[in-house]
């Protein structure tokens, strides 16, 4: 891991604030470095600054699982904000492109769902409930539960 990126890793985990906008500030250009800024904002609570720091860090060409990281962070944070649409947005664009991550569609169920489109949220969660779990209970159920999946309002 390069010197600056494990810095700002450090300063990270340790919620150094004032330490990560200091590197920050330093590597305008460095999106691993920015998306470590970004994180630690989320940590802080400080959603609303973090934005600035996942958008910039996608714009500066963050790849490979940081990028994948940073679509989560931002679509949360988004969501957090109130910013459905755009979460949605995101999610949606990020899970074309990393589709085996249930996180990313996860998260999305939360924006459905901000959204009143509860219909979408259920199917997306009870599909990933579906395909994750090892609950011989649920998976009893697993037939007639993927069947619902896409009918939560018929009526037979």
């Amino acid at each position: 891991m390069r010197e600056v990126l494990q810095r700002a890793v450090t300063l990270r985990e340790a919620g150094d604030l004032e330490g990560i906008l200091a590197l920050c500030s330093e590597h305008v250009d460095d999106p691993e470095v920015l998306y470590q800024c970004a994180w630690t904002h989320d940590k802080l609570g400080l959603e609303s600054e973090a934005v600035q720091y996942y958008e910039r860090a996608i714009e500066q060409g963050l790849e490979g699982e940081e990028l994948r990281g940073a679509y989560v962070g931002l679509g949360s944070t988004y969501r957090c904000l109130g910013r459905y649409h755009d979460s949605l947005e995101l999610l949606s664009r990020a899970t074309e492109q990393f589709p085996d991550d249930r996180a990313l569609k996860v998260f999305s169920a939360l924006a459905y769902y901000n959204l009143g489109r509860s219909e979408q949220a259920m199917e997306i969660l009870l599909t990933q409930l579906l395909e994750t779990t090892g609950d011989e209970r649920i998976l009893a159920y697993a037939a007639a539960l993927h069947y619902y999946a896409d009918k939560l309002d018929k009526i037979w």
